[in-house]
Parts: C-alpha cells; structure tokens; sequence
C-alpha cells in the first residue's frame, strides 16, 4: 500500500507539472520534456524557435528529457549576446560536445580550437588578410570566375530561355573561389555543363552528416561510426576523398617551393604558399615547425574553406532573390551604379564588372548586402557553453556547463531590436540621412558574430558578395519562377531548401 501511495504522489506532482506548464509556448512533458514540441517543428525550427522568442521576451529556456542532458538556453537578446561574446567571453566557449561533433572533420583549426591556439591561427590569417598581395588575388580571381563562369552560364540560360538553379551557380562560384585562394587549385566546377566534381560533393556531404550529428543522440551516431554504417559511413568516405585533395595540394605546393629559387610570384598568391613560406614574427618562431607541418596545413585549409565557401553563397542567394523580388530596390541599386559609373555601358558587350574602387562607393548596394544579411544570416544560430555558473542580464540563470544558443535569425525579426517594420526588406535602415553608410551595433546584426571572435574575414565576404551581386543585377535581370517555393533548409548553413529556379533575361544600357 505504502508503494501504491508513493506512485500515486509522484503522479499527482507529475500532473501538477503538466498543467502548471501546459499553457507554455512549448509544454513541458514528464520525462520526455519539451522534446516532443521541438520534433514536431522540426521541419521549420527558424520559424518555431523565433515565435517561442518573440512570446518569452527573447530568451527561453529548453527543457530536455530527464534522461539525457540536451536542456539549453536560447536567446535574441542583444543584452545577453553582448555578456556572452563581450563582456563575460572568458566564461563561454566551444565545448565538449562542439568538439565531438566537428573536431574529426576540422581538426585543430580555429572554428575547435581555444586559448593560445587560437589566438595563434587568428594571427596567421590576420597577417594573410592584410599582405600586400592579398587584394589583389581576390580582385583578380572574382573577375576571372565572374566573366569567364557565372556570365558564361548566365548568358547561355538567357538566350536558350531555360530555367536555372541560381543558388547552383554561386555555390560553385564560390567553391571555386575559396580552392583557388586558399589552396591555389582550380576545381573547375563552374561551367555550363555543371560537372560533378567529387571533392565538391564529398564537401557536402560531410556539411550534412554534421547536421545529423546535431540532431541526433550522441550515443547513436557514435554506434554508427563504430559500426561504419548509415551518415557515419558516408562520413568517412567523404573526408578520406577530401582530404586527399588536401594533401596533394600541400605536397604539390611543397614540392614547387623547394624546386623554386625566385620570390612567390603575385600571380601565385594563396593561403597555402604564404603559409608555408612566410617567416613567422618572432612571438610564434617556436612554433614555426609545427605550423608548416602538413596536419596543420591541412587543418588550417580546411577551416577557412568553410568559412568562406557555403556562408558566402548563402548570403548571395537570399541578397538576389530580395532584390529580384524587390523591384523599387533592383531600381534604386541600378541608379546608384549608373551615378558612379558615370553613364558608363557595357563595354565590349562581354558584361561589365566592378573594380573594388567602384564597388566602395556603392552605398545603398551596401545597405542592401546588410539588409540581406539581418533577415537571412548565412548561420542562423551560434553556440556554446558556460565554464561556470553566471546570470545573463535579462535575469537568467546559467548553470556550468549550460549550452547557450543565440540565434542571429530570430535577432532579425525582432521588433524589439529593428522596430514594428523588422520584417521588410528595407535597405534604408542602414543609411543615415546624410546618404551615409551608419553604425549597427554587432551585437545587434550579428551575421558576423561579435566580440573577440568576430568573423576576422568580414570584409572579405562583404566584397566578394558585392562584386558578384553587382556584376549580376548590372548584367541580367533575374526573375524568380513562378511558383517556385523559397524556404530555409534545415541546415548549419542557411541554404535554400529548394534551390533558387530563375529565368534570365540579359539587361542593356546605353
């Protein structure tokens, strides 16, 4: 009897909980928790999660089963994203279970690593960023893959009247792109006949097995890798056919280095050669061994290649299905380009590109870029974990090793944050009424993260975003196909979930 009383105790409370809670935004469940709610919004969890923000004030915290530790807190408020990347930083980082999921693929590159390492690899890509040569590689190898892939294409699609997937496109642009500039390798994937290019989809291939390793119980996927079977199978298929193209691109450079006697050439400037050729300052020549190693090497690479390929055309796509979709605005774009253009036309009829001279006086594009960004952001959510306990300024509580998630996606459609017309698409918002560029907190816009790790290759992604968005709209007019269904994908990076299908028409100017 004394059994049969304590169980019907632990019902009553159990039941007690569930109607305390069951008018919650998501109802927390005895022992499974909230998980139910999250599942069956799994299919559109932007969406979800921004609505559960946007009824809690911009923080709520997420219950898990009793038997697993997947409780975490997510947040959209500006406040709490500066405490956690700002003014509390030393007491948030990757985590345990950041590292389980992606270290196999990143290795000790800086999206892993902490500490002194990071601040180390930080320092080489600053110094990358800002050699002498740099800008002109970019220049150089966008107007290069701009006139001689993506108009090609476009050109092709306008005069046969075919339909496109312009998300396709810019992602091979930009895959292309980052291989030549980082390892000086050419893929080639960014032709008319869109070529399967292995190393391509092997890329992606581990970008979704990642995912599944988010949503899945770790225990699962690690039985999996064990086992070799299902994602985790197509995981190290994909990684050994990759990182082969690693290494023969490092023993490839290597080889040529040792061979060369002469100065690197500006025409062969890429990640790979300065790293393995420029002196370190005198603060890392200890470690100047290891950091030509080829484990580092290939880490190093393989860091910057996801950073600055999938984020890039992300941004690309959802800037110029808004503007194709924003008539008054594509307007307003071309006009501000007609001004700095000085009348100018097209040339030699072959299309016309941008020097990044003329695509710095290009405010309003600018402001359209940013606008982009703020309701798009290429990850829509960025997380970590608390080393110790802390409260957020909105009053929360964070226990040790607590996961918190801030969302960049929810941030911009909040109208707490950019007002009761968050959800236009407005490029001016971001212009004073001076006509000039003005200050967004990062904390605020937060697509490039914020604080000491603040994306260090903002202006890099800005500009190659820019040159390609202008040479596009200055050339063609896109127009995006009738009922053709535009949604985010489920993914680390913000894709379109059904790619981008457009018609091209080719635009003239006199």
């Amino acid at each position: 009897m004394l059994r049969l009383a304590f169980l019907f105790i632990i019902f009553l409370w159990l039941s007690f909980r569930w109607w305390r809670d069951r008018s919650s935004v998501i109802i927390n469940w005895p022992v499974v928790g909230m998980l139910p709610g999250l599942f069956l919004n799994s299919s559109r969890i932007h969406e979800f999660l921004t609505y559960v923000l946007q009824q809690c004030g911009g923080t709520f915290a997420f219950k898990g089963p009793w038997f697993g530790s997947l409780d975490f807190l997510v947040t959209s408020n500006p406040a709490n994203v500066h405490h956690i990347l700002r003014k509390k930083v030393f007491n948030y980082h990757k985590g345990f279970e950041f590292k389980e999921i992606f270290a196999e693929i990143f290795g000790d590159g800086i999206f892993c690593a902490d500490g002194d390492r990071w601040k180390t690899q930080r320092r080489t890509i600053h110094s990358f960023i800002k050699d002498s040569k740099f800008e002109e590689a970019v220049e150089r190898i966008i107007q290069r893959k701009v006139s001689q892939g993506i108009f090609v294409i476009l050109e092709h699609f306008s005069e046969q009247r075919e339909e496109v997937d312009m998300q396709d496109v810019l992602k091979r642009f930009v895959f292309d792109f980052v291989c030549l500039l980082m390892l000086g390798f050419d893929p080639n994937s960014l032709s008319i006949d869109f070529p399967q290019v292995p190393y391509k989809q092997a890329y992606y291939d581990m970008e979704e097995v990642l995912l599944q390793r988010h949503v899945k119980p770790q225990w699962f996927w690690k039985l999996q890798k064990w086992l070799q079977i299902g994602e985790e199978r197509k995981m190290k298929i994909s990684s050994e056919i990759f990182d082969r193209l690693l290494y023969q691109c490092i023993s490839r450079k290597k080889e040529l280095l040792n061979r060369s006697k002469t100065p690197m050439h500006r025409d062969d400037f890429d990640f790979l050669t300065f790293m393995l050729v420029e002196d370190n300052n005198q603060e890392e020549r200890e470690m100047s061994a290891f950091k030509k190693s080829e484990k580092y090497a290939r880490d190093m690479a393989f860091n910057l290649l996801s950073a600055g390929s999938e984020t890039v055309s992300s941004g690309l796509t959802w800037f110029l299905w808004l503007v194709a979709t924003h008539p008054l605005i594509e307007k307003s774009i071309l006009e501000e380009m007609k001004t700095n253009l000085n009348g100018e036309g097209d040339g030699d009829g072959k299309g016309r590109h941008f020097s990044f001279e003329e695509l710095s006086k290009l405010n309003y594009l600018h402001a359209a870029m940013c606008e982009s960004l703020r309701l798009y952001p290429p990850v829509p959510f960025e997380h970590t974990v608390s080393v110790g306990s802390d409260t957020l300024p909105s009053g929360h509580q964070i226990g040790k090793n607590t996961r918190v998630i801030y969302s960049p996606y929810s941030m911009g459609r909040m109208e707490e944050i950019w007002g009761a017309d968050c959800l236009e698409f407005k490029p001016e918002r971001w212009i004073s009424n001076k006509g000039e560029l003005g200050d967004v907190s990062p904390y605020r816009f937060t697509a490039f993260n914020a604080g000491p790790r603040a994306c260090i290759g903002k202006e890099l992604a800005m500009v190659e975003m820019k040159a390609v968005g202008a040479a596009v709209i200055w050339n063609y007019s896109l127009q995006v196909v009738e009922n053709h269904p535009i949604l985010p994908s489920n993914s680390i990076v913000l894709h379109m979930k059904h790619g981008l299908k457009v018609r091209v028409l080719k635009r003239y100017h006199l």
